[in-house]
Parts: structure tokens; C-alpha cells; sequence
């Protein structure tokens, strides 16, 4: 070790550019931020990945926004002519406008959009954003949740009123079994990652179902290679070899699932008591009673059946004498095992080229190696059936019994903090404006998000109304996002638009006001807790600014709290001290702001988990689960009201090879996609260090797929789809499904130092793999966009010109 280095003051903190938020220790040395290593003694902190590590080269990157800008030429010119003003000038210019918008058409007209947390350092300012948007007025939020988020938060919440698996993390320290179901945490979290090696290493059993075979699947006991989009198929066989051979906790699904009540066969509803008698009551259950063979109530606000000792039935079928006459009524379970049997090992072999065996035996695996630890991520959230794939992941999890048991998905708990995102400072009439809820009413704008599309569509269409403002912190929405062509539309046609950014990006460049944000290292961040255990969640640490800032670069808190008080929302805003923020945000943990500036490494609370917390009686009445029923819902009588599947059943991706055969022809290959472990998405391609490990896109593909396409490793080839083509590098993968090929989005940065090429976000050179995908099919429920599963062709770049 040099002596330099020894001199250097090391500082401990944690790397904010991921969700994993990895523990670290940071070297500065004469004012200058040189390194990042991992804190092993930091819960997240036994690794750091080369994003982390080359943080320095973010921080000290010559492309960085320095200045705030305005444009001074029309939206479309290929110079925007940017113009460096003062921040006096640029907010009160965007106080003004933003204002000016409100006044004459509605707060509802202007959109906050922010880049997704898991993905960027915004986890620091995301709840300060949605406080200022809630201040403003405005319902209309998009952080990415249809692509990134629904199907691991919101779409089991009608299933077990809680996220799963997100909200209900992994308990991985003590798994007998961890299933990984589309996520990759080598890539996406890498906290995750070393904690299943550890694991593992405990005797713990590994499943991960994925079409590639990466990352953990190398160490996985079974690697199921399921067809992108097949994966709600694959559950309901899971499903059903567990049902069948009786793999599953019985009497968690009779006292803790809706299994038992029954349901009308001439409605599909449940049987209520209002149906034996008017009288009755019209919110309580019914289920059948095998031992006195009669139906016996059920009521949510009690928890509990009317008689003592029932012995359930969770099969058969039962005429009920109702007020109207005898009606046949099966329990919701029976209907449950009847969809699974659809799904025996043979068909799902067929639909998902899963082989019978494989399906077998994970079944096995996930019963015999109790208790379940499960995670999914992008991976099946990214189709145009997720909120189905996602209940039918939760149907299976269900069956183990292990929600909120240790060592399965535990809700952990966490420290104390004041909630300080604004809820009741917008109304009820507002939010009743947001965008997509008549469309999809249980789709992501019940849950306080918009869609890109929605947006769009809003902006062009005007409906349901016309979206005339933008307010945009770090995202980018042209290359993250599908349909990049109608958003550059939508962007261009906005009457004010303001971006807050590290680079100028093409969504930035769309806009009227550019704001220069610090990079994570240059500024404080509040993190309390880091989910990945109760360790994890007991530790506050408050991020030390490592540097000053470069230029006149400012924190995206620090822009939310000036843009609040240049807009008359100071008082809801502490005035603009954000240190008074912190302390309110502090108060009922009992952790100070001053105690946490002087323990850098964090401040520890006690915390005790409690298990099956659902268990847990007040008054004599279990707490159960946050649905209509207070059980786990495997049918959705909530679905059946929006007229969607009450449930999960399975349904082909919607442009495929099985419900597009019009384009199997042209298009005879599945597209997915995948993220790469060396960017976040579509930042960082301007970074020597990770470019030189990766300079170019690149699409893998089967060595037989390519042979037939006369593609050497290598070569530059267009990857085509029914919404247009872009370019990327051949890369072979044996492992790959020869009809199944993976690209990567995020494409568009240079890299001048190394001599690294940008690529143009839109045109014939483009690299930008969410131009190929359209937002014309969609998950009904969701908005979710197929970008892991759609239909394209490859075709050797040279040939196509030739």
C-alpha cells in the first residue's frame, strides 16, 4: 500500500446507484473521492459490484450537467442552442411555468416522472418528489412501476394484501429453499447474491427459473429454462404437482387461504349469508362443513366461522339451498386445483419446454426443502400477462405455507420514521384524475403510479385530458421505456418540460429547463433501514458527502425543497431546511440527526421480528391478511368485478409464436431481454472502466440460430421486430433456447476517452432495443409492456445492405 493511500481518509458509507444499496467504505484523499470498496461489516456490505467500484469516474465524468441550462431553439432543432443561466433564473422560470399551467388547466396536467429507484440513486429524494407532487396538486406520478416493481409490490397485494416477494423479503439466512423467479441478483442486487452463496453453504437448496442460463443459475440445484412468457404456465403445473400429491401446507390453506368458501356455480361469486336468508348478511362467507354436511358461515371482521372444530372441505361440490332456490357451489379451492389440472407436467413441457422431469422435481424441492425464500424481479413484470404470472408465482407460494415463517418471506420489521410523502395533502377528487384508472382500476394508478403510456397518450390524445407540463428527475424515458418514437412525440409536444439530471441524455434533451444533479457521493442521503433483513432494517445511516459538488450541481432533495418554496409550498417543506425535514422524518425512531452525522457507519435501533404475524389475536380476532376476506385470496372476487380471470389462469404472451402465428414467418424468433451486470440501465456507457468491459450492445443467440442466418460471433446484425429494427452485436450462448434470443436496452451513451461510439436513440443506426417494442399489447391489468417476450427476426447487418 502506497503511502498516498494510507493517508487517504476513509470514510464509511453506502453506494446508492442500485437497490441492493451495498454497504462501503470510501477513500478521499485531498478533497478528491478516489475509491469505493465494500464494508464487510455493513448488512449489505460483504461485496460491491464494478459499478460501485468505479464510482470515482461517475463523479469526475467531463460530460457531467454543471450548470443549469434553457433551451433557446424550438424543440426538434437539431441544436437546442443551451444556454447556462443562474438557478434563480432557472427555478423562478420554473415556479412561473408550472404555475402558469396550474392556474388555467389543473395541477392534474402536469406530470412528475422519476427513474426507477432499484436503478438510480432517487431512493435518496423519492419520497421528497412525491410530497412536492402531492403539495403541486398533481396525481400523476410515473416511476416506472409497469416495468419495474408491479409484479414483486402490487399485483399480490390482492392476493395477500401485502407485496410479495418485495414487501416480504427473503428470509435467506435461514432458507431451506430459495426460488428465483426472473431475477438475477449477480446483476440487479448484489447484496441478495452473496447472502444465497452463504446460504448455500448452510445446506440451503437453490432454484432459479430463467431462460439463460447466468449469474446464480450456475450454482442453482435445478435451472428451469422456461419460454420467455411462459411463466405463469409453469406455476399453475407447479401448482398442480403439488395439489395433486398433496406437497402442500394443508392447513395454512384451510385456516389461512379463502380455499374453503364456496363459490356460485351460476356467478362465480362467493356464497354469502344474504344469499340463505335476505336478512343475512351480505359481507359474511360461507364454507362447507364436511362433518355436520351443511354450509357454515364465515365472517372477516371476526376472523372466524361460526362453528367450532368445522373440518372444512377444500374439494368437492355442494348444493346449497339458498332464498332463490338450491344452487350448486363448489369451494374456491376445488376451482383452483380444476385450473391447475389443466397444467399437468406434459403441458407445461409444451407451453414452457420445461421437461416433465424438471417440473416434477422442483415441485418436490419446494415442499421437502422447506421453508421457501422467494424473489422475483423484472424479468416477470416485463409481459403482457404479469399481474397473472405474478398471482400464480403467489398461488405456489401459498401452498408452502411459508409466508412470514422464518427462513420463507417474512414482512420485517423497521425502524420508526414520520411518513413524509404528503398523502393528505392531495384530495380525493384529484387523485380520482389520475391517469389510467378508469382504464386499468387496478392496475398501478390505484397504487398512486402512471404509465409512460398513459402519459403519452395523455400529452397526444388528450385523454382523458390533455398533459401539457413535465417534471422529470433522472429518468429517460426514450431509451428506458418502449415506444421511444411516440415519446419523443409526446416530449416534443409538452408546453413545459424541466429535466433534473447527471447527463445530458435524448430525454433531456427534449426539454425546456435542464437542472444539474449531484451524483450520490457528493451529497447527504437518509437511508432508514436496508430491507434485506431485520440487521439490515435496524441500521439508519445517514450518507456522508464524500466531496463538494462539481459546478453548481445540487441534490435532487435539495432541488425538490427549492422548487417547493419557489412555488409557495415552503411551509409544507420546513422552509426549505432539510435538515428540519430530517429531524421530523427521525422523530419517532428516537435516532438524532447529530448522532447519526457523527457515526458515519449508521446508528443501530432494536428491532424484534415476529413471525406469522396474521396468527396474532386482539380481542380475541386474528389480524389475517389485508384482503376483503382476511385470508389469502386465491380467487379474487375483486378481479371478477372488473371483469378480469378471478384466478390466475394463464394466458400466451400476446405477440408470440403460439397467438401471433400470422408473424411467425417473418418474425420466427422470441425476443426477450436482460440487464447487463456493468450498467444501470441505460446510464454509465460513458465510464471507461465498465465500457472497456462491454462496448458494444450485444444480442446473444443459440450458435444453430445462428448458423442459419449465416452470423458469425461478432458480427453487426438487426434485430427486427413488427415495430421496427435496431442494431447490436452477435454474441453466442449455447445455453439459450435456439428459438429464444436476448438483447439489451439502455444503448446510447459515448464514451470519447476510449473511442467508444454513441449510438443515435432513434433512426437506422440506432441501438435502442425499446425502440422494436410497441405499446399495443399490454397486460390488461397492469399497462405492463412485453419486453422480456415478443416476437422478432436477426439478420447479419452486411447482408441486409448488401
Amino acid at each position: 500500500m502506497s503511502a498516498d493511500t494510507q493517508q487517504a481518509e476513509q470514510v464509511p458509507s453506502f453506494c446508492a446507484l442500485c437497490v441492493s444499496r451495498c454497504g462501503a467504505i470510501a477513500s478521499v484523499e485531498d478533497g478528491r473521492f478516489t475509491a469505493l470498496k465494500p464494508d464487510p461489516s455493513h448488512p449489505t456490505g460483504q461485496a460491491l459490484c464494478i459499478k460501485g467500484k468505479v464510482a470515482p469516474e461517475l463523479v469526475y465524468h467531463p460530460d457531467r450537467l454543471l450548470y443549469p441550462m434553457k433551451r433557446t431553439r424550438p424543440k426538434g432543432d437539431a441544436d437546442p442552442g443551451w444556454q447556462r443561466i443562474s438557478w434563480d433564473e432557472a427555478l423562478d422560470t420554473v415556479a412561473k411555468k408550472l404555475t402558469a399551467l396550474s392556474d388555467r388547466h389543473g395541477p392534474e396536467t402536469v406530470v412528475f416522472n422519476t427513474a426507477s429507484p432499484s436503478t438510480s440513486a432517487l431512493s435518496d429524494s423519492m419520497a421528497w418528489v412525491r410530497r412536492l407532487r402531492k403539495a403541486f396538486g398533481s396525481p400523476n406520478q410515473s416511476v416506472s412501476m409497469e416495468l419495474c416493481g408491479w409484479g414483486r409490490y402490487l399485483a399480490n397485494i390482492y392476493s395477500f394484501g401485502a407485496g410479495l416477494p418485495a414487501d416480504c423479503m427473503p428470509d435467506l439466512e435461514n432458507a431451506g429453499c430459495i426460488l428465483f423467479w426472473g431475477y438475477n441478483p449477480t446483476v440487479s442486487r448484489i447484496a441478495h447474491a452473496t447472502a444465497t452463496v452463504a446460504a448455500q453453504k448452510s445446506g440451503a437448496r437453490l432454484i432459479v427459473i430463467d431462460p439463460r442460463f447466468a449469474g446464480l443459475a450456475r450454482r442453482a440445484d435445478h435451472w428451469l429454462r422456461v419460454r420467455p412468457g411462459s411463466d405463469g404456465a409453469l406455476a399453475l403445473g407447479l401448482a398442480h404437482v403439488m395439489i395433486d400429491r398433496g406437497w402442500y401446507d394443508e392447513s395454512f390453506v384451510r385456516d389461512w387461504t379463502n380455499g374453503p368458501l364456496l363459490i356460485r356455480s351460476d356467478s362465480g361469486r362467493f356464497l354469502r349469508g344474504q344469499d340463505l336468508d335476505p336478512s343475512g348478511s351480505p359481507d359474511s362467507y360461507l364454507a362447507w362443513d364436511e362433518t355436520a354436511g351443511r354450509a357454515v358461515a364465515y365472517t372477516p371482521d371476526l376472523g372466524s366461522y361460526a362453528a367450532d372444530n368445522a373440518e372444512l372441505a377444500l374439494f368437492g361440490s355442494f348444493e346449497v339451498e339458498t332464498a332463490q332456490g338450491p344452487v350448486t357451489c363448489r369451494p374456491a379451492f376445488q376451482l383452483t386445483a380444476e385450473l391447475c389440472g389443466r397444467y399437468d407436467p406434459q403441458e407445461v413441457e409444451r407451453l414452457t419446454g420445461v421437461e416433465v422431469d424438471k417440473v416434477v422435481e422442483t415441485a418436490n424441492m419446494l415442499w421437502e426443502s422447506r421453508p421457501v425464500a422467494y424473489m422475483a424481479w423484472s424479468g416477470l413484470e416485463q409481459q403482457s400477462n404479469a399481474t397473472q404470472i405474478a398471482r400464480a408465482i403467489g398461488l405456489v407460494y401459498a401452498l408452502t405455507g411459508d409466508f412470514d415463517a422464518k427462513g420463507g418471506n417474512v414482512l420485517f420489521p423497521a425502524a420508526l420514521s414520520a411518513n413524509i410523502q404528503g398523502d393528505e395533502m392531495l384530495s380525493g377528487e384529484q387523485r380520482a384524475k389520475t391517469l389510467g384508472l378508469a382504464d386499468r382500476p387496478l392496475g398501478p394508478s390505484r397504487f398512486d403510479h402512471v404509465t409512460s403510456a398513459d402519459t403519452y397518450r395523455a400529452i397526444l390524445d388528450h385523454q382523458p385530458y390533455a398533459v401539457r407540463g413535465l417534471v422529470s428527475f433522472g429518468s429517460n424515458l426514450l431509451v428506458a421505456h418502449a415506444d421511444g418514437e411516440r415519446g419523443r412525440e409526446a416530449l416534443r409536444a409538452l408546453e413545459f418540460h424541466v429535466h433534473v439530471d447527471l447527463f445530458m441524455n435524448p430525454s433531456a434533451e427534449t426539454a425546456d429547463i435542464v437542472l444539474p444533479a449531484t451524483s450520490p457521493f457528493e451529497s447527504e442521503g437518509l437511508k432508514i433501514g436496508f430491507e434485506t433483513s431485520e440487521t439490515a432494517n435496524s441500521l439508519i445511516q445517514l450518507r456522508k458527502k464524500l466531496v463538494e459538488p462539481r459546478g453548481e450541481a445540487r441534490s435532487d432533495v435539495q432541488i425538490v425543497f427549492d422548487l417547493a418554496c419557489r412555488l409557495g409550498f415552503g411551509s409544507a417543506f420546513w422552509d426549505g431546511d432539510i435538515d428540519a425535514a430530517y429531524r421530523h422524518q427521525l422523530a419517532p425512531s428516537g435516532v438524532s440527526l447529530e448522532s447519526l452525522r457523527e457515526n458515519p457507519a449508521g446508528v443501530r435501533v432494536p428491532l424484534q421480528t415476529r413471525h406469522k404475524k396474521y396468527t396474532e389475536r386482539t380481542e380475541n380476532v386474528a389480524r389475517g391478511f389485508a384482503t376483503p376476506s382476511r385470508k389469502v385470496e386465491f380467487y379474487s372476487e375483486v378481479f371478477l368485478e372488473q371483469g378480469y380471470p378471478p384466478l390466475p389462469d394463464y394466458e400466451e404472451p400476446l405477440v408470440g409464436p403460439h397467438s401471433r402465428p400470422d408473424l411467425a414467418a417473418r418474425y420466427p424468433l422470441i425476443l426477450t431481454c436482460a440487464k447487463d451486470s456493468l450498467y444501470c440501465e441505460s446510464q454509465h456507457r460513458g465510464l471507461p472502466s465498465l465500457r472497456r468491459r462491454a462496448p458494444d450492445p450485444q444480442v446473444d443467440l443459440h450458435p444453430a440460430a445462428a448458423a442459419a442466418r449465416a452470423i458469425e460471433a461478432g458480427d453487426w446484425v438487426l434485430i427486427e421486430t413488427p415495430n421496427g429494427r435496431v442494431r447490436a452485436r452477435a454474441r453466442f450462448d449455447e445455453a439459450l433456447d435456439p428459438d429464444v434470443v436476448c438483447g439489451q436496452h439502455g444503448w446510447w451513451q459515448a464514451c470519447p476517452e476510449i473511442d467508444a461510439p454513441g449510438f443515435a436513440p432513434f433512426g437506422p443506426d440506432s441501438a435502442n432495443f425499446n425502440l422494436v417494442i410497441g405499446h399495443d399489447h399490454i397486460d390488461p391489468v397492469s399497462g405492463s409492456v412485453p419486453l422480456r417476450a415478443y416476437v422478432c427476426e436477426i439478420k447479419r447487418l452486411e447482408a441486409e445492405r448488401e
